[in-house]
């Protein structure tokens, strides 16, 4: 299991206000914390802030906490179910710090009292003073603690620090000369150590999946249950006939062109065959520093629209609409691309999230032909298309790239939209609604309402594809292109 650490950005502004001194002593501080449960990653995300009273830490070069200040904040974690951060500044460090014995010493003493009071680990933090990087390890007993491997601080800029030690900032080559110079050795060192997540690889997401391969990353996951089939060709760019003949999983196409684009040296595509609003998927997608939402049902949407705010895990959204006339020609298109993060409006308060279009995808009844006509429904279409779909993985690429190299020291601009038709690029107006239920559940983590349940169709799908045997020219065809690329790939 693998651990790391989130808070938001005012969070994050709160504790550094406290810890960073302007006399440039080490200070003392104590929060509270929930747990987000992923696949393979567990993490801690900060709730609340417990400043010390008067007299309950001794500022004295190294500041120490008091058995007062420690007992009080650990009954206040009891009280609210949550777990104890105990957090200690370095003034004059950088970047991720180590334990010394001291402590260490008073950490592990600790232990005790945060488990004997919130039955759950103490939770260790340092604050370099220096820089604002954090370092954070989990006590799950008195012995040594289990180092997070990452901190993040969520909000319109995405800020990693990492450990570097499980975490090993990768060795740059000549192929990734051209990014390096847009942003710099720094950034490309964090971006490249981020896993960040596709969920939804049709002509959109299997597009941003191959950039962010060709960036440097060296985890990209992509989720989704569908296969490649003939009506797709004209969108998935770089999916071939023989894709669509045989039925290959959308995944598997997206991590072959993946391994091809990559930069990285050790690159490692993971594929999820899994339905994001089943319980497996969403565990799956906590596994992840970064997700991007490339898929246009309700249902799907929602839980990615939640987990952006209570896991503190950014969510970059967008997606097209065309309209036609009724003679078929193309009156207009709108695209649109969006980062969700705390202090901004989510897709309920963007209008992009419809309630009751939701309802009626938890409940099957968007693809029941029966309900769709006594409703005078239209039945859902795709509208993107080749040509403009470049335009969607554009905008959404841009909003990456604003979230975690800030460029002009810049985040994540307010939402927008483009205008096909009268060419125009608009900037969202919308605010977060004043009783909007997905914003006010911010850093809940595994407290979040839930959304998802137990789905048999994508099982049914992926099994019913892997059971499927096809005709042994189309093996012998694959196999031959198999080797084809193996070959070249050596080669190069």
């Amino acid at each position: 299991m693998r651990y790391s650490v989130a808070m938001t950005g005012a969070v994050h502004a709160s504790m550094r206000e406290h810890l960073v001194r302007d006399d440039e002593q080490e200070d003392v501080l104590a929060a509270t914390y929930l747990l987000s449960t992923g696949a393979r990653r567990t993490t801690a995300v900060i709730q609340t802030v417990i400043t010390p009273l008067d007299g309950e830490r001794l500022v004295h070069g190294n500041a120490s906490f008091t058995s007062s200040y420690v007992l009080r904040a650990a009954a206040e974690a009891r009280t609210r179910g949550e777990g104890l951060a105990l957090l200690h500044s370095h003034p004059r460090a950088r970047g991720w710090q180590d334990l010394s014995n001291t402590d260490h010493d008073t950490e592990a003493d600790y232990e005790r009292v945060a488990r004997a009071y919130t039955r759950m680990p103490l939770l260790g933090m340092t604050l370099a003073g220096r820089d604002a990087g954090w370092s954070a390890r989990f006590w799950l007993d008195g012995t040594r603690p289990s180092w997070a491997e990452s901190v993040r601080c969520v909000s319109d800029k995405l800020a990693v620090t990492w450990n570097d030690n499980l975490m090993p900032a990768p060795q740059s080559n000549t192929s990734q000369q051209r990014t390096i110079s847009a942003w710099g050795n720094t950034a490309q060192a964090s971006i490249a150590r981020l896993r960040v997540l596709i969920v939804g690889t049709g002509s959109v997401g299997l597009d941003i999946a191959q950039r962010m391969a060709a960036t440097g990353l060296l985890e990209v996951g992509v989720m989704d249950f569908d296969a490649v089939e003939p009506v797709n060709l004209d969108r998935m760019i770089g999916a071939t006939r023989l894709d669509a003949a045989l039925g290959r999983a959308k995944v598997s196409v997206a991590a072959r062109l993946m391994t091809s684009a990559a930069t990285g040296t050790d690159f490692h595509p993971v594929v999820h065959e899994v339905d994001v609003t089943d319980p497996a998927g969403l565990r799956a997608a906590l596994d992840y520093d970064l997700i991007f939402s490339c898929v246009d049902r309700p249902w799907p949407r929602a839980v990615l629209n939640q987990t952006a705010y209570a896991d503190l895990i950014p969510v970059i959204d967008g997606g097209i609409s065309l309209d036609s006339f009724p003679d078929g020609r193309l009156r207009g298109g709108i695209w649109r691309a969006h980062t969700l993060v705390p202090g901004r409006p989510c897709m309920v308060c963007l209008g992009q999230l419809d309630l009751g279009e939701l309802s009626l995808d938890m409940q099957g009844l968007l693809d029941d032909p029966t309900y769709i006509a006594k409703a005078g429904r239209q039945a859902p279409a795709g509208q993107n298309v080749a040509a403009l779909s470049a335009s969607v993985s554009a905008a959404l690429l841009a909003q990456f790239v604003s979230l975690v190299a800030h460029p002009g020291g810049r985040g994540v601009p307010a939402p927008l939209r483009y205008l096909l038709a009268p060419h125009r690029l608009v900037h969202s107006d919308a605010v977060t609604g004043q009783y909007c239920s997905y914003e006010s559940e911010t850093a809940t983590a595994d407290r979040r309402p839930a959304l998802t349940r137990p789905r048999t169709e994508w099982r049914r799908i992926v099994g019913e594809r892997n059971a499927k045997t096809p005709p042994l020219r189309l093996r012998l065809l694959d196999a031959a292109h198999r080797i084809l690329q193996t070959a070249t790939s050596r080669s190069t």
